[in-house]
Formats: C-alpha cells, sequence, structure tokens
C-alpha cells in the first residue's frame, strides 16, 4: 500500500519556507519532503491533493485491531482527521499555520483486516480567515461508507505556532 522507498521523519523548516501549504504537500507525494511518521505507524499515505481537498488510502492490519476482534476505530479516526486536516493544510498561504479546534467521528461499519485498502476523501467546506472547516469520508474499494467525521481549525501565522 505504501510505495516502496517512501521516506518517514519530519521536514525541516527551511525546506517549508515559501510554500503554501499545498505546496508542501506536493512535495511530499513527490517524495521531495518527507511522509509523517504516523502513516508509516496506521499504514496510510497522502494520495493526492487538490484546491480544498485531502484524499489518504491506507490499509489496516492485525496489528490495528482491539480486543473486540476488529480494527480500533482510533485507525478510522486518525485517517479521518489526516484528510480532514491536510485538506485544510491545502488552503494555507505560506507563513500560515493551523490547528484542530474540534474533529467528530462517526463509525457507521466495523473494520477488518480483510476491508482492503481503504479511501478517505476530505474537503473544506468553509475557509475564513481565522477559522476553517472541512468534512471527509471513508469508504472501502466498492464505495461502502465506513466512517465519517468533521473538523474546525484555526489558522494562525505559522510564527505563533
Amino acid at each position: 500500500m505504501i510505495p516502496t522507498g517512501t521516506r518517514f521523519g519530519l521536514a525541516d523548516r527551511k525546506d517549508l519556507q515559501g510554500l503554501s501549504g499545498r505546496q508542501a504537500l506536493e512535495k511530499m507525494l513527490a517524495g521531495e519532503l518527507p511522509a509523517p511518521p504516523i502513516c508509516e505507524v496506521m499504514n496510510f499515505i497522502l494520495h493526492s491533493v487538490g484546491d480544498g481537498e485531502a484524499c489518504f488510502m491506507g490499509t489496516p492490519g492485525f496489528s490495528h485491531y482491539n480486543p473486540l476482534g476488529m480494527v480500533h476505530g482510533g485507525w478510522s479516526a486518525t485517517i479521518l482527521d489526516s484528510a480532514l486536516g491536510c485538506a485544510v493544510h491545502t488552503t494555507l498561504a505560506a507563513g500560515e499555520g493551523y490547528t484542530t479546534l474540534e474533529f467528530k467521528v462517526n463509525i457507521v461499519r466495523p473494520v477488518f483486516e480483510t476491508s482492503g485498502t481503504l479511501i478517505c476523501e476530505g474537503k473544506v467546506t468553509h475557509r475564513g480567515k481565522r477559522i476553517a472547516t472541512s468534512e471527509a469520508t471513508l469508504k472501502d474499494a466498492a464505495g461502502k461508507l465506513l466512517a465519517h467525521g468533521v473538523e474546525t481549525c484555526m489558522i494562525f501565522p505559522a510564527g505563533e505556532a
């Protein structure tokens, strides 16, 4: 699922200077910036970005199971949070940052390692000067909805982080 040779780590701040949020994510897609370590642990990866949109793909495994014999809801929440946040990230100008203020998830079906590769698509529903909201869905390859979520983010000058 994760492309062979994917580099994981944190981008150096100097490599991000002057880049819009979308440009930074596009460099990550091109392998010019590392993918975040959480992607390796959770076995999902950024797949595509657009204006106000971000798509992740992931394959949960046995290591993500909870005691009930299914993938822990935290896996679905984490990939949703990634798509929700990165959708907002695509709207950032150079020098802007963001943080999540509120995050809500609805898990409507259980996920198993046999669920295969899942698709998580996020999109911005509102982008103001200081507040942005986004929504995302998590579906299986057949398009069956497994979970959905919404997020509210605060936008700020990156120096305030």
